[in-house]
């Protein structure tokens, strides 16, 4: 990062007649981030009210500023959700003063190992990587990313990135549960599970969402039970919400892993045999998915080992092939199926 001296932050506004352009969120908490890296002594409220990009364009000397000053209580909160130190520094003179607070950001626990090096093409890359994740599903993420990687202070190949694919989560439920996530509060939500009519209010502290199978899913400690669930965020019904006063301590460890591990556990755990009719859509689609020493001709059709992870899912893609599969094992699976096809067989029925 160039190296910046705290009379550059000090430097008032140029004096203007025109209207100052909007500053974005993200510009304001990297300015803010930059002056708070290269204070040595800290900055006080006042000094980064009045000097700091996004907030000397709205600061009045003499006025009242106590809305630009919960703006930056709430960017204080924001700067540590995306994993950056922020040190508070009391004076020694006027201990317990809130007025004459001192903030800084340790420059030693901010920076990059010193063996890590990134070429502009580098930065690139990953600056392409995070920009890909603007929408809410891993803001947080992709904000700790870019302004990490904007801090660095290497030119990058930027014009690429407004090429830059979205991808965003559908489930409603996915901002809010990533959001009570980095903040370690307990949520509740309406959980309805396979072949139930009614749903079931779980309450648990979120650990990870990580995708699996092309599906979202929570990983979370239920706090009825008191041990983990794995729960689907297509599952959820209605909002999720906070529960009043409840936190829970984030993991030290790598929570997303470790859900994705037993994921993958269970799904290689999870073998269903499947009878195919030769030539049928059922074995183009599914036969990709076979272990070709399980692929098994006979005069019945073509037998093809499956792994899933749930049940049900499999069971309801299973049943939109039709007569093109039968089920040969677990017979739970071949039951459930069965019962798609006759929910299905007796709703035309009553139509008739």
């Amino acid at each position: 990062m160039p190296p910046l001296s705290d009379d550059s932050l000090a430097e008032p506004a140029p004096e203007s007649n025109s209207v100052p352009r909007a500053v974005t969120v993200e510009e304001r908490l990297f300015s803010l981030v930059l002056a708070l890296v290269a204070t040595e002594i800290g900055l006080t409220k006042g000094e980064i009210l009045a000097t700091v990009q996004g907030y000397r364009q709205r600061y009045s000397a003499s006025g009242n500023n106590a809305s630009l000053e919960r703006q930056f209580e709430r960017d204080k909160d924001d700067i540590r959700e995306l994993g950056i130190p922020l040190d508070v520094i009391e004076p020694p003179d006027d201990p317990g003063s809130n007025h004459n607070l001192r903030y800084r950001i340790p420059k030693g626990l901010y920076d990059l190992p010193a063996d890590v090096v990134f070429s502009p093409d580098d930065i690139m890359l990953l600056k392409l990587a995070a920009t890909v994740w603007r929408e809410g599903s891993l803001s947080a993420d992709s904000r700790r990313a870019l302004t990490k990687l904007n801090s660095l202070g290497i030119d990058s190949r930027d014009p690429v990135l407004g090429y830059a694919p979205l991808l965003r989560s559908r489930e409603a439920s996915f901002e809010p549960l990533n959001k009570a996530m980095d903040r370690g509060l307990v949520v509740s939500f309406a959980y309805l599970k396979p072949g139930e009519t009614e749903s079931h209010r779980r309450r648990v502290a979120p650990r990870a969402i990580v995708l699996h199978e092309g599906r979202w899913h929570l990983f979370a400690t239920d706090q009825a039970a008191a041990a983990p669930r794995t729960f689907l965020l297509s599952r959820i019904v209605g909002p999720v919400v906070t529960v009043p006063n409840a936190t829970f301590e984030r993991d030290a460890v790598d929570a997303a892993q470790d859900a994705l591990d037993g994921l993958a556990q269970l799904w290689m755990r999870q073998v269903a045999v499947i009878s195919v009719v030769r030539g049928s859509d059922a074995e183009v689609r599914l036969g990709k998915r076979s272990a070709p020493e399980t692929a098994l001709e006979s005069d019945a059709g073509t037998a093809v080992s499956l792994h899933y992870t749930d049940l049900n899912i499999l069971a309801d893609e299973l049943a939109g092939f039709g007569p093109e599969v039968f089920v040969v094992s677990p017979s739970a699976l071949r039951t459930a199926v069965r019962e798609r096809l006759t929910v299905v067989h007796n709703a035309h029925a009553d139509n008739s």
